[in-house]
């Protein structure tokens, strides 16, 4: 199974000082959906990891998240993409819960879901915490320097982020780096197989 997990504010859609609290708040970033039709159509299944911390403080209730996660499903469709499943923590930063990355437990969830491994799969995100998370379950991190991760624009990464971080400029970028990279590594098989 080819699957990679995204994080969701400042990767897919623009990030908010305040958190996205509303349908009418979630805007997707340029070309990240159409980036995720690309990925899926490369028979990637896509997966989304996602602190909301807005829920543990109040300041939205789960049926206004469905919401927003509603619009999401439907403008991805709408490009012939989609997401597979959301795994998401409810809770405030300060309730010291094993799920609010960089904790891993939304990907050690994701894992006992697909009944899978999480070495070397691909997870990307905007911020040191998510690729933190998805390092702590194996997954192969990759900063985007959309949302959070624009500051890292020509400069090298601090510490706080994982060796081996790899960087794209968004999820595009992210997506089409993925793709050449298991045509490459089909290519090589098939030349195996055949040579």
């Amino acid at each position: 199974m080819k699957l990679v997990i995204l994080d969701r504010d400042g990767t897919i859609n623009a990030a908010t000082a305040e958190f996205v609290q509303s349908p009418a708040e979630w805007i997707p970033l340029p070309g990240a959906l159409e980036a995720i039709a690309r990925l899926n159509h490369a028979g990637w299944h896509v997966v989304v990891a996602s602190n909301q911390a807005g829920l543990g403080r109040g300041l939205f209730d789960v049926d206004t998240l469905n919401a927003i996660h509603t619009k999401m499903h439907k403008m991805l469709a709408a490009v012939g993409g989609r997401v597979d499943a959301i795994f998401y923590c409810p809770h405030a930063p300060d309730e010291g819960c094993h799920c609010r990355k960089p904790e891993p437990g939304l990907f050690e969830q994701i894992a006992d879901r697909y009944g899978i491994d999480l070495i070397g799969v691909p997870t990307a995100g905007d911020s040191a915490r998510d690729l933190v998370a998805g390092a702590a379950a194996g997954c192969e991190p990759h900063l985007l320097l959309t949302g959070n991760g624009e500051p890292y624009r020509d400069r090298p990464l601090p510490e706080a982020f994982p060796v081996g971080t790899q960087v794209h400029n968004d999820l595009g970028a992210f997506a089409d780096s993925l793709i050449a990279r298991s045509h490459q590594a089909a290519d090589g098989s098939s030349r195996k197989r055949h040579g």
